[in-house]
């Protein structure tokens, strides 16, 4: 009976263990992009929700644990043995950089089409609507999804897992950088400009657009399948909103 039991607790202490790093990643690191990020002019946009911010919080800190418990789960499979993660850097630092471009490549190629599909009207109103409710995102909408939502757009880390060979403190840095990307592709600021890389103006249309730039880190999928858009900086710019917003109000009034 002892023995069968310690499946179960260890899925408990994978569970544990995601929850409590995957909250305080997001906490932090939301936080910090928040503070030093994040264009505060935002919160002046029309479309800016009333109580946003707390909002988006306590969505994704409603959402976390039960994503965290799927995870869990495919964890305790991954390190038990059944998937194609190792521990050594035996194979050379050329093969592990490799490992990290085909990671990024075949997830965001699997996240695109999820993320395509999850914008189909039976799956858009009860899972993928509940993202779709910032229109003006900040950092901390980045995990404010519903968990199914969140859970399916992870899949393909684990299914890479499963399929090519990676060391798994790579493949745990990967975990780390996904969300924090993530994070990023929410705060507004706009560093990098329309190119290869699906950034934070990129994901900024989509969230105000919605069937455009479904991609996680790059634009090839959208530009080969044809949902490519070039962000607007001029309508993305917060003050272009406000000033008008503003100007309507004093003439309402």
């Amino acid at each position: 009976m002892a023995r069968q039991a310690r499946p179960h607790a260890a899925v408990l202490v994978h569970y544990a263990t995601v929850m409590v790093h995957g909250s305080l990643l997001y906490l932090i690191f939301s936080g910090l992009d928040w503070i030093f990020f994040f264009d505060k002019d935002y919160l002046k946009h029309p479309k800016f929700l009333k109580n946003q911010v707390f909002r988006e919080i306590l969505t994704a800190m409603g959402s976390i644990p039960v994503m965290s418990f799927l995870t869990a789960i495919i964890f305790w499979y991954e390190v038990r043995g059944y998937s194609k993660l190792y521990d050594n850097f035996e194979r050379g630092v050329a093969y592990e950089l490799c490992s990290v471009a085909a990671f990024l490549v075949f997830t965001d190629f699997c996240i695109y089409w999820i993320h395509r599909f999850l914008h189909h009207p039976i799956l858009y109103g009860p899972i993928h609507k509940q993202h779709h409710l910032w229109k003006i995102p900040t950092p901390w909408a980045s995990h404010a999804f519903h968990p199914l939502d969140g859970f399916a757009q992870s899949t393909p880390y684990h299914v890479y897992a499963f399929m090519i060979p990676m060391n798994k403190l790579v493949y745990l840095g990967m975990f780390v950088f996904v969300n924090m990307w993530t994070i990023s592709i929410h705060d507004g600021n706009f560093i990098s400009k329309d190119g290869i890389f699906n950034s934070a103006a990129h994901h900024a249309e989509h969230h105000l657009k919605f069937t455009c730039n479904y991609g996680q880190y790059f634009t090839f999928w959208d530009r080969l399948f044809g949902t490519h858009r070039e962000p607007d900086f001029k309508s993305l710019n917060p003050r272009n909103a406000i000033k008008p917003a503003a100007a309507k109000a004093e003439k309402a009034g």
